[in-house]
């Protein structure tokens, strides 16, 4: 987790009454579902998100970043239920009942089946096997079975601020969209089991398969930016996403004093754009002390960052 962000002057109370936080399409009970997304890793939104967890105090959180997940370094999460996450299959050439034809390794397209020296049976290097199954189909002695892959494991925890769904998808695993989905599904369900009505999402960077997971069917999206070029872009990135898929969203700039002209033109744009925007947040050293702490910056009190803006 890096970044530093954060707090009740991000998002003052007046200004998250005015986000359309209206309930996520397709439930049924009236559950509101914010998304904290950035263009990029590094913004600091995991930041943000841990301390409006601290100011919503009882809340469903969800951490969605499956591919580098860190909200719980900062929530110190117990875990009370643990799940395996499967998604697509392996390929495993049985050696006691292969023959040695050779003609799963004509076959395969991704050289993922070859000969290993003086072997009698070929191997598939895990790695390369696309889990097609063309090889599971076409073997004539029937030798290769098609495992389900075991891509990481989601969790069901409980957080000093309510409680937690979160996930780790494994080194090099993919469809980390699905496991997006998988997560963001448990909350909605933790939500209605426990009559919440909100659910506060730590999103993916970027705008790929992983966000787009995240932020399909959410109440709000709040894009937090850095004041520099790139922040720019990325956030012109991010409010195309959500407009695309109808999803409202605000923006907050996070260290805007560090760069004022481009937080200006940042929100100018946003603006521009149909985007809300929801506060700045000041550079802070505390913010990083709390995080050596494992606690969000609300909770450790003090510093720029938790300054009300005038007039909030």
């Amino acid at each position: 987790m890096s970044g530093h962000l954060a707090v009740s002057s991000a998002m003052p109370d007046s200004r998250m009454r005015s986000l359309p936080l209206a309930p996520s399409r397709g439930d049924q009970a009236p559950v509101r579902e914010l998304v904290v997304v950035s263009g990029k890793g590094g913004t600091g939104k995991t930041s943000l998100l841990a301390s409006f967890a601290a100011l919503a105090r009882d809340a469903v959180l969800a951490d969605c970043d499956v591919d580098a997940a860190d909200l719980h370094l900062v929530l110190g999460p117990r875990v009370e239920e643990r799940h395996v996450f499967s998604s697509g299959h392996d390929a495993v050439i049985r050696e006691r009942d292969c023959t040695g034809c050779g003609d799963c390794v004509e076959l395969c397209r991704f050289g993922a089946i070859a000969w290993a020296d003086d072997a009698l049976t070929p191997a598939i290097d895990p790695i390369a096997c696309e889990g097609c199954g063309v090889c599971v189909h076409l073997c004539p002695a029937r030798a290769i079975d098609f495992e389900s892959r075991r891509c990481g494991e989601w969790f069901i925890s409980e957080t000093r601020w309510g409680p937690m769904v979160h996930a780790r998808l494994g080194i090099a695993a993919e469809n980390s969209g699905k496991l997006v989905t998988t997560v963001r599904n448990e909350a909605r369900r933790v939500a209605a089991a426990s009559d919440r009505d909100l659910i506060l999402v730590d999103g993916p960077p970027g705008i790929g398969c992983p966000v787009i997971a995240s932020i399909t069917g959410a109440s709000a999206v709040l894009a937090v930016a850095e004041p520099s070029v790139s922040g720019e872009h990325d956030v012109d990135r991010v409010l195309q996403l959500a407009d695309h898929f109808k999803v409202p969203a605000a923006i907050c700039v996070n260290r805007w004093d560090l760069n004022p002209e481009v937080a200006d033109r940042i929100e100018h744009r946003a603006r521009e754009r149909g985007g809300i925007i929801a506060g700045r947040v000041r550079y802070d050293p505390s913010v990083t002390a709390a995080q050596v702490r494992g606690i969000s910056v609300l909770e450790l009190g003090g510093g720029a960052a938790n300054d009300r803006p005038e007039g909030a």
